[in-house]
């Protein structure tokens, strides 16, 4: 098994990289690796590195040329769940591919989290990019209001809002129909969306989606969302195939 880390790409100079007290401590004590191990290197921005470990800091060997990202990039939006639920919820969807998190506080979230708790999610993030072989981290903003969150996907076209009832196409129906472009996929919090969210949301674009006949939970439903785009997109690795309405 190669072990990966995440590095800055400050800490690369002439082929060299300087590891921090924290990646020390992580490759030689927490992983047991030894002077000469290798390890995979990568920034995080989509550039991998096969190192070897020189103590206090690592050599570059090569550039690792690996493609594990989905095909089409993928934005969640999230309204906050209580307690820790976003933790879960950015630990399961870096491993299922999305490459962007923003989470919002809507009118029902409960959760007003501190600078602390976003620097514990992006920790989290590059964490599981690490254990899901990926090599690119997602990019975790700091959360905003509902509104923000469609201001600053404006500019998109491929926007889905899930909802909990009514008759409305499913996501995996309507991805089915995306060939290109950043996918957007915003998902309520306990409670779901108001009907002053939802009107907003088609205001800006978004297309109301199901994610089936059951209520999922706030943290469930961004999973299960990614899980089936996930599918859609990759759908060309495991041979065709195709979706009920």
């Amino acid at each position: 098994m190669t072990y990966r880390l995440t590095i800055e790409n400050t800490q690369i100079r002439d082929r060299q990289i300087t590891l921090t007290p924290a990646q020390q401590h992580y490759l030689l004590r927490v992983l047991r690796l030894k002077t000469g191990d290798r390890f995979i290197a990568m920034n995080g921005l989509g550039q991998a590195w096969s190192a070897e470990i020189r103590e206090t800091s690592a050599n570059i060997i090569e550039p690792l040329d690996i493609d594990n990202e989905l095909s089409q990039s993928i934005t969640s939006i999230a309204a906050l769940p209580k307690g820790s639920g976003y933790e879960q919820i950015v630990r399961c969807c870096t491993e299922l591919g999305v490459n962007n998190f923003i989470p919002v506080i809507s009118d029902r979230t409960i959760l007003k989290p501190s600078p602390n708790k976003v620097q514990r999610w992006r920790k989290i993030a590059a964490e599981a990019a690490e254990q899901s072989e990926r090599q690119i981290v997602p990019y975790i903003a700091t959360p905003v209001s509902w509104q923000e969150a469609l201001n600053n996907t404006a500019d998109l076209s491929q926007k889905f809002l899930c909802v909990a009832r009514g008759d409305k196409p499913s996501l995996a129906k309507c991805l089915q129909e995306v060939s290109e472009g950043e996918i957007v996929i915003a998902t309520g919090c306990e409670g779901g969306w108001t009907e002053a969210e939802i009107e907003l949301a088609i205001s800006f674009g978004y297309r109301q989606v199901s994610l089936g006949k059951r209520i999922l939970r706030a943290v469930t439903a961004p999973i299960t969302a990614l899980a089936i785009a996930g599918a859609i997109l990759e759908q060309n690795n495991w041979g065709t195939f195709k979706l009920d309405p």
